[in-house]
């Protein structure tokens, strides 16, 4: 969807009633240029946030605070989509040092498990804190009185506290994307206590798995004095701030599954995904991996299996191919860029040995793909292969059940996602590090009889259509709306 904005200057201020819903994110929820006369185009970016929340922001009058995505790109706030969009203005160098550096080289990698060693630079962690203070005023200006403000994921984890000071009347929720670490990694961090009290400042934080919220309030009770009792930590008084609990709960995110499911309905779907499995030589067995680019998702520990599959001779390679979709992702990052470079590699091995004239035992497709061509894709394979090393949930695994309305295909699923905690005993679990075990875990999946298929696609559908986006926003926005107002109001 594209449209042209107009501006606005509400804001929350006395003079004015302000938001009762702000949503703060890194990015805002459209693209946006603006040409030499100062006009504005915008256009929708694809993404579940987006999807969660337009319904519940239109019927709230709410506002969304987050950065356009390009640096030095300024603009009052305007309207697009029934939503006020009030856009953050980063630098050059700030996007360099808070989202690329401390957002993506430190937080990013320390948050999962440290596959990759994290980097810790004072410049970054000073960027990351002054981009924060940015979001908070831009969501303290907005906020009506008592009103809601729900911050979004690991680049903003100071914007609670940092708005709690600026106005402690708001209602403030946080939910955390991916996963949280144990606290002896997350005591790597050298700003590991401003951390936790920056989320503190929230009445509510969401994590997507238990485990998630245990390893916080884990974190909490390490390095602050604050007393915790289960889920939930007693913040005390002092002469500006009232005494008040946070509660720390898991809100395991989903996807629009209805909207899936409708679109891998559809005849011209339908017809693509016979059209693919033409392309690729019709094979008995498809396999796909669809992932982002990132070190995080395990692409080299499956292509390594598939391939020894193969070598083994466990699966016939004139019978069988791999579709593997990589989007691009963080290209400017060099363990990012290295990453690429080996998958390729490994790639063209398994290719050069075991493909054919005609036949590709893998596919390689380095693109991003709409959400028809996608459904496409699930509704041709055999096999849906999700072996991430840690992931916060994998909404791609959820998007694959949805899709099966026809009851086929085998989802192969990481212990390592918070999806896994949801959806078994329905997917073949595996663990990606054990590679021997992920062979015999694929090589069930292909050879599985139809009977088996259905009955597991069965019990994933009833647990995953049940489930969806909406339900998710609904139920963390629920439990926060249910915080009682607080008339201070600085």
């Amino acid at each position: 969807m594209t449209g042209q904005g107009s501006s606005s200057s509400t804001t929350g201020s006395t003079e004015s009633p302000g938001y009762d819903l702000v949503v703060v994110a890194n990015r805002l929820p459209v693209d946006f240029a603006v040409d030499d006369q100062g006009n504005l185009d915008w256009k929708r970016s694809p993404g579940g946030l987006v999807t969660a929340l337009e319904p519940v922001m239109r019927e709230n009058d709410g506002a969304w605070v987050g950065w356009s995505g390009a640096p030095d790109l300024a603009h009052e706030p305007f309207e697009a989509d029934g939503m006020l969009l009030v856009p953050v203005t980063l630098s050059a160098s700030e996007i360099n040092k808070y989202y690329e550096g401390f957002s993506n080289d430190t937080l990013w990698p320390l948050y999962h498990d440290v596959i990759a060693p994290p980097t810790y630079h004072r410049q970054w962690w000073d960027a990351y804190r002054k981009v924060n203070q940015r979001f908070a005023e831009a969501a303290a200006a907005q906020a009506a009185r008592g009103g809601v403000v729900w911050v979004h994921d690991y680049q903003l984890q100071l914007v609670p506290k940092m708005l709690r000071e600026l106005r402690p009347d708001l209602r403030i929720g946080f939910f955390d994307h991916i996963p949280f670490p144990a606290v002896e990694l997350f005591q790597q961090l050298p700003w590991r206590k401003n951390i936790v009290e920056g989320l503190l400042g929230a009445d509510l934080i969401g994590f997507q798995r238990g485990g998630d919220a245990s390893n916080f309030v884990r974190a909490v009770r390490r390095l602050t004095d604050h007393p915790t009792r289960g889920s939930i930590i007693s913040m005390g008084s002092d002469d500006a701030t009232p005494g008040r609990r946070v509660r720390a709960a898991s809100f395991p995110i989903s996807i629009d599954t209805q909207h899936f499911d409708e679109l891998a309905r559809k005849p011209e779907i339908q017809a693509r995904a016979k059209e693919i499995r033409a392309d690729l030589g019709d094979p008995e067995v498809v396999m796909l991996g669809v992932d982002r680019l990132d070190y995080t998702k395990g692409i080299r520990h499956r292509i390594k299996a598939y391939g020894e599959i193969l070598q083994d001779g466990r699966i016939d390679a004139a019978n069988t191919t791999l579709v593997q979709v990589a989007s691009p992702s963080r290209e400017n990052v060099g363990a990012y860029q290295e990453l690429r470079q080996h998958v390729e590699i490994l790639v063209g091995r398994v290719n050069g040995e075991f493909g054919e004239l005609g036949h590709s035992a893998i596919h390689y497709l380095h693109h991003s793909y709409p959400p028809e061509e996608m459904a496409a894709l699930y509704l041709a394979a055999d096999v849906m292969l999700v072996t991430s090393l840690r992931d916060g949930m994998n909404l791609v695994a959820k998007e694959y059940i949805a899709a099966r309305s026809d009851l086929g295909g085998v989802l192969v699923l990481s212990e390592f996602t918070g999806a896994a905690d949801q959806l078994a005993p329905g997917p073949l679990l595996c663990n990606p590090h054990d590679i021997d075990g992920m062979k015999n875990i694929i090589v069930a999946a292909a050879e599985m009889p139809a009977k088996e298929k259905r009955r597991r696609m069965r019990n994933l559908r009833r647990k995953v259509m049940g489930d969806d986006v909406a339900k998710w926003s609904k139920s963390f926005l629920g439990v926060l709306t249910a915080v009682p107002a607080r008339d201070t109001y600085v």
